[in-house]
């Protein structure tokens, strides 16, 4: 089976998502919080984790619903890690996940864009 850049970059977030949750449960500094006003982390964590393994199991290059997991995969993630991050007191402790996260993610948003450009110059 061929891997894809955006293989790559959702197994980069599970591991990533993974981390911070094992890091929650453990109470290693820099964890995250318990809970925000809109959810619990944890069981938000584990959604965004298994919605990207979804999308490689999907394909998430090869099938229209991989697609739309990866997409929504990348967006879950910047929940966590996106440039609001830049302006959290622990910023300097979290640096290399937030900024590992954000290329994820950004490189799920390029190969969507340039798969759906090809595809409509092919059709």
């Amino acid at each position: 089976m061929t891997r894809t850049p955006t293989d790559a970059a959702l197994t980069a977030l599970v591991l990533l998502q993974s981390v911070m949750l094992a890091a929650l449960f453990a109470k290693v500094p820099p964890h995250p919080p318990e809970a925000i006003p809109l959810f619990g982390i944890a069981p938000f964590l584990a959604m965004a984790i298994s919605t990207a393994a979804a999308s490689l199991s999907m394909g998430s290059e090869k099938s229209p619903s991989g697609t739309v997991l990866a997409v929504a995969a990348a967006f879950m993630a910047l929940l966590s890690f996106g440039p609001q991050k830049y302006m959290d007191a622990q910023f300097p402790l979290i640096w290399p996940a937030v900024i590992a996260a954000q290329i994820a993610a950004v490189t799920i948003f390029v190969r969507v864009f340039q798969n759906r450009r090809d595809h409509r110059l092919t059709a």
